[in-house]
């Protein structure tokens, strides 16, 4: 695909694990199969969740499984100028507000109930900024390559965070400015972040920028039924050759598609070399989680 740009976008707050590399492999093949360009952003808007050197650590996970990106990594916690532009641009708009509810106020709420719309509700309490998904382009549709058409209306979802009280900027906001400045094509990403997609393409369409399209995975799941993550203590990525070869073979099998068994302790390079050449992104299967769940090593 001409022009084709992809991302992995990760957040430093802890290793990769096998859900990731699922991510991230998949992004990957999916660029390099259109003979397009792979970038690396990190999403390090919240310090207090991204201990030092996790970064690198991440950046050497990638690299041990021959994951190399194409331009210079982008970190997030340089781009304050740019969010705050965005901000700024949809307060003048109307379609931001400053709100200084607590969530333990609206806690017996499906969602934020919005009472700050018009004003806040209790002046002199620090502030976060949300976003008026009542105003904003709705309903929201757009067809994901994997589940097909997605109809969602953002206000059933209520109004999205955009900054928090301590002045950190939120991943709604975030992900869309850098998607925009990066010209980013393609978002491949797990299924986790579908019901995200309606804020970012309200913000997308309000700030005049382009929608990407979408692949969302099916998530990867551990033994117990949950989703493999850094908060359920998946076990990292290794970044030893023996055991990266036959957990890369691992995660082409997990994204269904039926990597040669010879190749299952092949060199990194020969391994991703097939599968750059064979990725059909029409073998997912389409559904939130694999009736066989993953486990890591």
């Amino acid at each position: 695909m001409p022009g084709y740009r992809g991302r992995f976008a990760p957040t430093p707050s802890g290793p990769l694990h096998f859900g990731s590399l699922i991510a991230a492999l998949a992004s990957y093949l999916d660029a390099r199969h259109a003979q397009g360009k792979w970038l690396v952003r990190i999403e390090d808007i919240d310090p207090p969740r991204s201990p030092a050197g996790a970064d690198a650590l991440i950046l050497r996970q990638l690299e041990a499984f021959g994951l190399h990106w194409d331009e210079e990594v982008r970190y997030q916690s340089d781009r304050d100028a740019a969010y705050q532009a965005a901000l700024e641009r949809l307060a003048t708009l109307g379609l931001a507000y400053p709100c200084s509810c607590s969530r333990k106020e609206w806690r017996e709420h499906a969602v934020y109930p919005g009472w700050c719309r018009e004003g806040l509700r209790h002046p002199g309490r620090p502030i976060a900024w949300r976003l008026r998904s009542d105003l904003a382009m709705r309903p929201v549709t757009w067809c994901d390559r994997l589940f097909g058409r997605q109809a969602f209306d953002p206000a059933e979802l209520g109004d999205v965070v955009l900054k928090r009280k301590e002045g950190l900027w939120a991943y709604q906001l975030a992900v869309v400015i850098d998607d925009a400045d990066q010209a980013i094509s393609e978002v491949v990403r797990g299924f986790d972040l579908l019901d995200n997609t309606p804020w970012q393409r309200q913000l997308q369409d309000t700030l005049g920028l382009p929608a990407p399209r979408y692949l969302h995975l099916p998530l990867i799941v551990a033994a117990n039924g949950q989703k493999l993550s850094k908060q359920n203590l998946a076990p990292a990525l290794p970044t030893a050759d023996a055991e990266v070869r036959g957990l890369l073979h691992r995660a082409l099998i997990a994204l269904d598609q039926a990597p040669d068994a010879t190749l299952a302790q092949a060199p990194v390079d020969e391994q991703l070399n097939a599968a750059i050449a064979g990725w059909d992104a029409s073998r997912l299967r389409a559904q939130p989680y694999r009736p066989q769940p993953v486990d890591t090593p």
